[in-house]
């Protein structure tokens, strides 16, 4: 009886010391802006001598002034495929592919500030 008790007293407290674990440090989702980084940087390799500061700017200046939601992703989703500033009809709605060559009018300027003064 002592047996079971003291294992049961035992996975009890191993239970709680596990949650409290949790509520201390809870999962983390995976950081948006990192995760583009992550997959554009290797694109600016040898194009520019600061990558991540690269496709950090493009990500916060460039896509930043985008508006619309659809537009920003594919644009985002060019950046980090490819390294520089795509967006394919087909990752936009039908509806909204009209507004590609605008889009790009937007985010010229701040593209070229990210890809020649990225610290600015």
């Amino acid at each position: 009886m002592l047996r079971i008790c003291a294992a049961a007293f035992l996975a009890s407290l191993l239970t709680i010391t596990a949650a409290q674990a949790q509520v201390r440090s809870p999962n983390r989702l995976p950081d948006p802006r990192t995760d583009f980084v992550r997959q554009c940087a290797p694109h600016m390799l040898g194009r520019w001598a600061h990558p991540e500061e690269v496709c950090g700017c493009l990500h916060d200046h460039a896509a930043a002034v985008v508006e619309d939601r659809d537009l920003r992703e594919a644009l985002l989703r060019g950046i980090s495929e490819t390294g520089v500033p795509t967006i394919e009809n087909e990752w936009v709605p039908v509806a909204k592919q009209a507004e590609i060559g605008p889009t790009f009018t937007k985010i010229a300027k701040p593209t070229l500030q990210c890809m020649f003064d990225p610290a600015k």
